[in-house]
């Protein structure tokens, strides 16, 4: 009967283990998904409660930099796509073709004085 207590304080024992190692895993993954959004600061702390070596927070901290320049290019190289393929002189000059344009001005003349 005691052999049986101890299967199943080493078995829980095991869970838990695996329990936390997989909630680590999953805040790792989840840290590195979003560090791209994230500060380092940011991700420094997020990754402290998980208690990782400074070898592995290193790593994770360039590789979310490497992303979130990655992210930036080419978030730049599509913008700059959409914007070459603009022709400013023709959405100009639909927008003239519908629209009135109404110029207002006042104008006041004031005397000067005489010093």
């Amino acid at each position: 009967m005691a052999d049986e207590d101890d299967k199943k304080d080493t078995k829980s024992d095991n869970e838990k283990e695996s329990l936390k190692l997989s909630d680590a895993v999953k805040k790792i993954f989840t840290a590195g998904v979003s560090a791209a959004f994230m500060t380092e600061e940011s991700v420094r702390s997020y990754l402290s409660e998980v208690k990782l070596p400074k070898e592995i927070i290193g790593v994770l901290l360039q590789g979310a930099a490497k992303t979130k320049d990655e992210i930036a290019l080419r978030v730049t190289n599509e913008m700059l796509g959409i914007v070459r393929k603009i022709d400013f002189v023709q959405e100009i000059s639909r927008f003239a073709e519908t629209h009135k344009f109404k110029i207002s001005a006042e104008v006041e003349v004031v005397k000067k004085d005489k010093n």
